[in-house]
Parts: structure tokens; sequence; C-alpha cells
């Protein structure tokens, strides 16, 4: 295996920073993609160290291991099967568990957080770190981010701001869709904006760039959650995540989950053609819909055949995954009006407001879906409302066009 052309966080805290663990008590926030570049878990390496005292594992949504599927309570392991510490999930029954109980906490002379996001709002695990440091900081306990790539890159940002009444775990804070921004950046992000106070040090990346897409650093992919099996995945998914407020499969169920969208009344061909030429003819390329049949085993549709497309990107810089999976969804509302349908049962621990406002921090995409708003009045509204982000995003970028 050639050496990576990006060192991650974890690698350098291992090799160079290790003094910031040594002789002290260390709790870790982990899951199956904290690895090292030659694929050894972050938990059984700091383990098996005489220097390092690791004491308190903690498990985010889908569990430590990331065996759990989307919103299933991760409950019942009090010890991780591999290294026999101490585990605490921090995504139970309630959503007071998405925070670390402060008794815990308050044992460690450091805490550390490791997890790979994918750079959309809606990706739970940077919520974990914000919820860490916010008890970090309240018992006094330092919090270290071992950073790692933005997989989808940091150049390009997608979408709207949350509004502060459509807070939730899905969109904590005023991110938008696709922030561009990687976990030890977004940790001064909500340190800076939203006044979470905590000693953070973040162990910064070395040789990534901001145009990078993850296939680029040389590192491993590892599925960070169930459903996130490739980089292509990540690529759709600031979009693709949208068909999770809806009753139309997302793709869960079968090889290629946000990729795939549909349900048993859409003809893929008909839904495939509305769409495209809603984007064409408003500017965007870099995709073509594919019209499919598919049957998920599980989740949205299981067992029934579902008509839909599978979403193919053809050039990633043209790419814009939310327009793309918003004209599928108004093209849904426009041809099947009697049967495309919102979720409406509790999402992420929150039954109102409802699954597609919590996503997209407003009433307003779903008020545009219905009404067959044109996308360039929607991207003029996503562009209004980012513009404080894009503003102030600049002030937490530590990586330039080459990170050092």
């Amino acid at each position: 295996m050639s050496k990576p052309l990006v060192r991650t966080g974890l690698d350098r805290l291992l090799a160079e920073d290790i003094h910031l663990l040594q002789g002290k008590r260390v709790g870790l926030i982990c899951n199956a993609s904290s690895i090292t570049s030659d694929f050894r878990h972050a938990a059984d390496v700091l383990a098996e160290r005489d220097d390092v005292d690791l004491v308190q594992l903690f498990g985010p949504e889908h569990g430590i291991r990331g065996d759990a599927q989307d919103m299933i309570s991760v409950v019942g392991e009090n010890r991780d099967s591999i290294t026999g510490l101490p585990l605490h999930s921090l995504y139970g029954r309630l959503e007071s568990s998405l925070w670390p109980p402060d008794d815990l906490v308050s044992r460690l002379d450091v805490l550390v957080f490791d997890i790979q996001d994918v750079g959309a709002r809606y990706y739970t695990y940077v919520y974990t770190m914000a919820h860490a440091m916010e008890v970090a900081g309240r018992v006094g306990v330092p919090l270290i981010v071992c950073d790692r790539p933005n997989p989808i890159g940091g150049l390009q940002v997608e979408g709207n701001v949350v509004g502060d009444e459509y807070r939730s775990f899905v969109g904590r804070f005023r991110l938008p869709n696709r922030h561009g921004m990687t976990a030890g950046e977004l940790s001064a992000f909500f340190q800076g904006e939203e006044g979470i106070e905590c000693e953070v040090t973040v162990v910064p990346l070395s040789g990534w760039e901001r145009g990078m897409y993850f296939e680029a650093t040389g590192l491993p992919w590892v599925l960070p959650s169930p459903n996130m099996p490739t980089v292509d995945t990540a690529v759709v998914y600031p979009g693709g995540c949208l068909f999770e407020g809806t009753l139309l499969s997302e793709g869960r169920g079968q090889t290629r989950p946000f990729e795939v969208c549909g349900a048993p009344y859409i003809h893929g061909q008909h839904w495939a053609d509305a769409a495209s030429e809603e984007l064409h003819r408003a500017g965007y390329g870099g995709f073509h819909f594919r019209p499919l049949v598919f049957l998920p085993t599980f989740q949205k549709h299981q067992g029934d055949s579902c008509g839909g497309v599978q979403i193919h990107v053809t050039d990633r810089a043209m790419f814009h995954s939310l327009m793309s999976s918003v004209a599928l969804l108004k093209a849904a509302w426009r041809l099947y009006p009697n049967q495309a349908r919102w979720r409406t049962d509790t999402y992420e621990f929150v039954s109102d407001p409802i699954a597609i406002d919590l996503l997209d921090g407003s009433p307003a995409l779903r008020h545009e879906i219905e009404n067959d708003v044109p996308l360039q009045e929607i991207a003029t509204r996503w562009d209004d409302e980012r513009a404080g982000f894009d503003r102030l995003r600049e002030r937490y970028l530590r990586y330039g066009k080459t990170s050092k």
C-alpha cells in the first residue's frame, strides 16, 4: 500500500502529539471510521498503549462499530466488544442522550473526538462533537479534535441556513446543506459563532487541499454510517437526504442509498425526463438520471417494486446535489400530486415541525415544491439566506489551496 498523500489528525496525534494524552485519563468519541491510515481502530490503538490511560468510550448515532441503522437507539451495551472498555451511547431513546453525561466527562483529563464527517449539515456527528464541547467546557475538561478531510471537498457550498425555530439534530446550528468545512474548522465555528465555551485543540490534517475529494487523499474509506458506503454516496447526500423528509424511498434497503430514489407509483423515465429538463433549463449539469426499478429490502416500501432513478454524477465540479434532488421532488409532486407525500412521523426526536422542514431549516422548501416554484427563485432564496454564513466561514478555514 502506497503512503497516503494526506495525514489525518489521528495519525498525527499518534506520531507527533501523543504527549497530549500521555499519563492522562482519556475518553474517546469514535465509530467505525475512526481508523489510522493502516486500518487500525483508534480505540484499539490507544487501548494497547502503556503510556495512555484510555478509560471511557463514547459511541455516536449508529454505534461505536457502525452496526446500527439510522434513528435506531443504541442501548444496552456497556462495554466495547473488542477492547472491553466502558462504553456509553450518545444516541439513546431520548434527546437528552445526545449529550455525554457530566459525571462521566468530569472523570477524564482529556476527551478526544475522531469521526469522519461527510460535509452535509444533516450528518449528526459534528453535533455530537458540539455537544461534547458543551459538556467538556462546562466541567473543565479539554477536548481534542482529530481532523479528517471533508470527503466532498472544501470549496463548494450549497443551500440555505437553518432558522432558529427549526434547529434539531439534523441541523443544530446555522450551517448550509453543504458547508465545505472539516470537523476541526467547524469546532472553531461553533466556538466563535454559536458561543460554545470549551478548550479545544485541533490536530490538523497535513497535505489536504480544499479542492480534494476523498479519493485524492490516498486514505482508506470506511463507512462512517451503514448507508454511506462510498464517496459517490457522500457526493449526492447533501440533496439526497431531503428524501428522508418524504414517503419516497431514499434508496435504503438496497446497495446504492441516496444515489437511488423512487416509489411504487413512479414511472422512472417520466420522472427522470421532467427533472432533467428543468435542471438543464436552469443551467445545471454534471449528472444523468437513469431510470430503474429497485426493491427495498427494509425501511420505506420494503418488499415493493419501486420505479425511480439512479443519480449518476458525470462531473463533480458542475454537479449541484441539492438542486438536483429538489428538481426530482418538484417533478414528483407535479407528476403524482395525489400520491407524493411528506413524512409526518417523529424524526430525530422531533414530531413538530415535520421532517422536511427540519431538513430545510424552514417551511420554505416544502411550499416551493408544492407550488412548483422555479429553481432560479429557490436558488436566490438560498443565496440570500446563506450570504452571512459565506462571510463568516472564511474566518474559520484552516486549509488553503495547500495545507501545511
